[in-house]
Formats: structure tokens, sequence, C-alpha cells
């Protein structure tokens, strides 16, 4: 029963990663065949890195159920159940720092930025993932309101902004997008639902989410406070390697030498949440072999598809994207670059591992009030909105700031007016859709396109991740204002509708009781 289940979530994961992947695949296909020439050897490359994306999304997203779920949400419900706050405290920083040193995501952006060494910026991001999780968890165990303490802390970050040099802004913003990645948003949704579940009263469900919307705020002020202390050289910015190959067996050679390095960085990622999860099994989890069986296969699972994923999205991905924004900024309108960007943005957060675990968890939380579909309908036309606007700083050079402050104040704004979950479920949104194909395509759109016109990669370029991961949180939480006022109209005109017979009665008419 279990294989013939197992083969059914297979068959189910394999159709939802090609309709999530063929989109892009079709959009770039169109690009190089009229527009935007690209060569053959850069055309093979990212056909075959969609090939090996599509398997490792398949593998990750059935991995992530049978495995980070159950972890998550079983060290959560342990954890809770010792209430003892030192330990709590204690914990969830630990498993902040672990995962989030974990994130394959983060290691991507690391290495594009030119001006800090790769460790500094990883330490520095896990850190301040530590101290936030804290903070969400404490702020679940004390019932405290998520939209005030957003709206201190976003008030915080923009203050700091203006103290920050120039080079760590936008670097800065796109750490809170990519730290929560495919690694560490199942792990942590779930941790969240397990303490959720040790909660009995009627707003426990809503306040399940929301930890990833605080571990986002982490990194930017642990990168802004790096920016003020920490003066670096600056080095100079390289340019993916454009692929050059002859033949099909240069084309696998030159995967194949890509493979091994992800190979490790996976095991890597998720050697210390093993370790922290058999401490928990070896320590108060007690999981019989059989859980434990399922749990392992699903481990084997998510290893797998993140390989093929990362390998696929940064062999054949990221110079894809790169060499496509230099052909489209060269044109004599370069603005066509804005709606090419939207576009892509639309069907390329489908793409996103990360999105497939939210959507379902929202589906599931709310019992299907809030579904998968319109989560990814929302998600998709904030990214869409989000890439226009980036694709318009790399044209002009506008500083990040005149985008963000206005988005988070109208963002934190609505909050105020619409359900609490919506709330949560949003500021989760905008970190999850800025996964590894923003990180390792989109990015790389924007520096083609910024080297092409000239531009500033750090200033101009960089902030793409952060444009992404603030569209969805004013798109979700306006579908939640939208239910909401539906509802009210719903139940006001149910309201006439029962009154409406005895109304129209005449004064003198005899009702039978």
């Amino acid at each position: 029963m279990y294989r013939l289940n197992l083969r059914k979530n297979l068959s189910e994961k394999w159709m939802e990663a090609v309709r999530a992947v063929l989109p892009i695949v079709c959009i770039v296909l169109l690009l190089s065949f009229s527009i935007a020439p690209i060569s053959p050897s850069i055309l093979l490359c990212f056909l075959m890195g969609a090939v090996l994306i599509i398997v490792g999304m398949m593998l990750f997203s059935a991995g992530a159920e049978i495995s980070m779920t159950p972890m998550g949400e079983r060290v959560g419900v342990a954890m809770t159940r010792t209430k003892k706050l030192g330990v709590v405290v204690v914990l969830s920083f630990l498993l902040g720092l672990i995962i989030t040193i974990s994130e394959p995501d983060l290691q991507v952006l690391a290495e594009l930025v030119p001006s800090v060494p790769n460790m500094i910026l990883i330490l520095s991001v896990a850190c301040g993932v530590g101290v936030f999780l804290v903070v969400a968890v404490l702020r679940m165990l004390f019932s405290i309101p998520l939209p005030p303490l957003l709206v201190g802390c976003y008030i915080v970050v923009f203050i700091l902004s203006f103290f920050v040099p120039r080079e760590f802004l936008a670097v800065a913003f796109d750490s809170g997008g990519v730290t929560t990645g495919p690694m560490t948003v199942p792990f942590i949704m779930a941790f969240g639902v397990g303490i959720a579940a040790i909660r009995s009263d009627r707003h426990a469900a809503d306040d399940s989410f929301g930890l990833v919307a605080l571990s986002s705020v982490g990194p930017i002020l642990a990168v802004m406070i790096l920016g003020m202390i920490y003066n670096p050289d600056r080095s100079p910015y390289m340019p993916p390697t454009i692929p050059e190959i002859g033949d099909s067996v240069e084309l696998w050679k030159l995967f194949g030498e890509g493979l091994p390095r992800y190979i490790q960085e996976i095991a890597v990622s998720l050697l210390p949440i093993i370790l922290f999860f058999l401490a928990a099994q070896v320590i108060v989890l007690r999981l019989d072999r059989r859980q434990l069986l399922r749990i392992g296969i699903g481990l084997v699972y998510t290893y797998v598809g993140l390989v093929l994923f990362l390998t696929g999205v940064n062999v054949g991905f990221m110079p894809a994207g790169n060499y496509l924004g230099q052909q489209i900024a060269s044109f004599d309108y370069p603005i066509v670059l804005v709606p090419i960007a939207m576009v892509m943005g639309y069907f390329i957060v489908r793409a996103e591992p990360a999105v497939y675990v939210l959507n379902r968890q929202v589906e599931e939380i709310t019992d299907g009030a809030i579904s998968a579909d319109a989560m990814g309908i929302g998600l998709s036309i904030g990214v869409s909105i989000s890439l226009g606007l980036a694709m318009i700083r790399v044209l002009t050079g506008i500083s990040i700031l005149w985008f963000l402050i206005p988005g988070y104040a109208i963002a934190l704004g609505i909050s105020f007016f619409v359900p609490k979950i919506y709330t949560a479920i949003a500021f989760d949104s905008g970190g999850v859709a800025s996964g590894p194909m923003t990180a390792t395509f989109l990015l790389p759109l924007a520096q083609g396109a910024c080297t092409a016109l000239g531009g500033d990669i750090v200033t101009d370029a960089f902030g793409v991740v952060a444009m992404v991961a603030m569209t969805p949180l004013i798109t979700i939480q306006v579908m939640g204002l939208a239910t909401k006022i539906s509802a009210r109209r719903e139940a006001k005109k149910t309201a006439e509708t029962a009154a409406l017979p005895y109304d129209a009665l005449d004064d003198n008419a005899i009702i039978e009781l």
C-alpha cells in the first residue's frame, strides 16, 4: 500500500513540476528563436537544466512531504511540551542557525555578492534568523498579534537603511528573501504547526503562520549591521561563465563537473538538520522504526531532488538568464525588458520548490478556504509586478528604497484590516516566493541587463529578490480583503432575504405559527 501511494504521489509531483517549469522553458525558447538569439551551447545547457529541474522538483516536493514536514512538526510539539522557556529559546536559536547555514539559496547569493567573504555573510544571516526565530516562537507562545510586531520591525529596518552603505542596502534586503528557501521553509512551517498544535485556543491555526515572515526580517537587520561595522575592499563582479560545448559528450561533461559540487553542498546542508533531529529522537521523540524508515526515505528523496535541482539551475539556467539579460538590454528600446520580465515572473514563481510546500500547507490549515490554486495566482501576480519594478530600477538606477518604503507601508497598513491568517500567510509567502529560481535565473537576468547598460551591478541589479519578496505581501492581503468584503455582503444579503417575506406582509395579515 505504501509503495502504491508513493508511486501515485510521485506521479502527481511529476505533473506539478512539468506544469511549473514548462511555461518558462517556452518563454525562453520563444525569445531565443525570435528577438533574443542565443548560442546552441547555452540553449542546450538550458534545456538540460530544465530536465534536471523537473526531476529534482518532483523528488524534492515528495521528500519534503514525507520527511521535512513530520520532522518539523514533531520537534515543535516536543520542544513546546517541555514548558521551559529557556529551553525553547536556546533550541529555537540553534535551529534557526543550523537550517540557515544549510540553506542552498544563501550560498548562491553569497557567491554572487562581490564585496563580502562568503562565510562572513552566511554567519551574519544565520545569526539574524536564529534571533528572529526566537522572536517568532515567543510570539506564538504568548499570542502576540503579528501586524504591530511587523510594523515595529520594519520601522527599525527602514531607519537603519539610511545609515547603511549603498553597496550593502540591496544585498541586505535580498538576503531576507533567499534565506527562506527550499531547505528552510518546509521545516520552519511544520515547526510552527507543531508549536500551534499544543495550543487549544481558536487563534492557534492563524498563529501557526508568521514564522517565515519574522525569520526574513532577521537577515535584513544582520546584513545592515554588518555593513555599518564591516568595511571590505570591494571586489569586481564576476559574471557566470558562458558555456561553449561542441557535442553531447561535452554537454554531459559540463553537468558532470558541476554535479559533485552540489552533492557535497547538499550533504553539508542536510547533515546539521539530520543530527538535530536524531538528537531530538534520542532525547524526547522516540519514534518507532516504521516512522523513522519513512522519514529516512523522504530525506533521500529530498537530498537527490535538491542536488538535481541546484545542478540544473546553476549550470543550465544561470548562464542563460545572464546572457538573455544582456541581449534584451542591448535592444534599441531596452524598455521591452520590463514586460518580458513580468511575463517570466508570473510563471517562474510556480517553479519554486518551497511555493508548493506553502500552498499545500495553507490549503490544509484553512480546510480549503484558501485554495492552493488561489495562492498560486496571487503569488504569480505579485511576482510579475515585482519583476517589472525591478527591471525599471535596472534601467533607471533608482534607489531601491523608493520602491520598498511605499510597498511595505501599504502592506503593513492593509494588515490591520484583513483577517489575521491572511497577514501571516502573505508575509510568509513573500519569503517563500524568492527562492532558488529567483536567485539563479532572475537575478542573473538583471545582472546581465545591468552589465549591457553600463550600470552598477551591486546597487542596481541586486534587489530583485527583495522586490519579489515584497509584492506578494500586498496581493495576498488584497485577496484577504476581497474575501472579507465578499463574506460581509453575502451575510447581509442572506439576512435581507430571510427578513423579506415578513417585511412584505400586509399589516393585517395573520401569521400561522
